[in-house]
C-alpha cells in the first residue's frame, strides 16, 4: 500500500514536501512516481525516481512543467519517496498521487503498477 501525504494550502511562490509511505518489503524493488490531476484535467505525470534514488546512483526524471522546481527523492530505509515542491504556481494546484512501477520508464510514465490515494495541494495567488 502507498499512503501519501503533506499537501494543504499555500500561497504562490510557496514550499511544501509530500510524503508517500509504502507497505511491506519490496519498496526498494519498485520505481516510484508522482502524478497529479487537477479538476477536470487528466491525471498528468510528474515525477519518477529509480530504485536506488538520486543519491545513489539513480535516476530522476521530471515532467517539464516542473522541472528546475520540484525534487523527487526516496529512503528506501524509511520505504518513503518524497516531492519537494518550491516556487509552487496557482496552476500546480491538483491532487497528487504517488505510484510505483516494477520497471523503470525513461519519459513520462503511461501508467503504473500500483496506485496511492491522493493528497490535495491548494495554491493560493
Amino acid at each position: 500500500q502507498l499512503q501519501a501525504s503533506g499537501g494543504g494550502l499555500v500561497q504562490a511562490g510557496g514550499s511544501l514536501r509530500l510524503s508517500c509511505a509504502a507497505s511491506g518489503r519490496t519498496f526498494s524493488t519498485v520505481v516510484m512516481g508522482w502524478f497529479r490531476q487537477a479538476p477536470g484535467k487528466e491525471r498528468e505525470f510528474v515525477a519518477a525516481i529509480s530504485r536506488s534514488g538520486s543519491c545513489s546512483g539513480g535516476t530522476t526524471y521530471s515532467a517539464d512543467s516542473v522541472k528546475g522546481r520540484f525534487t523527487i527523492s526516496r529512503d528506501n530505509a524509511k520505504n518513503t519517496v518524497y516531492l519537494q515542491m518550491n516556487s509552487l504556481k496557482p496552476e500546480d494546484a491538483a491532487v497528487y498521487y504517488c505510484a510505483a512501477r516494477r520497471s523503470w520508464y525513461s519519459g513520462y510514465w503511461p501508467v503504473a503498477d500500483y496506485w496511492g490515494q491522493g493528497t490535495q495541494v491548494t495554491v493560493s495567488s
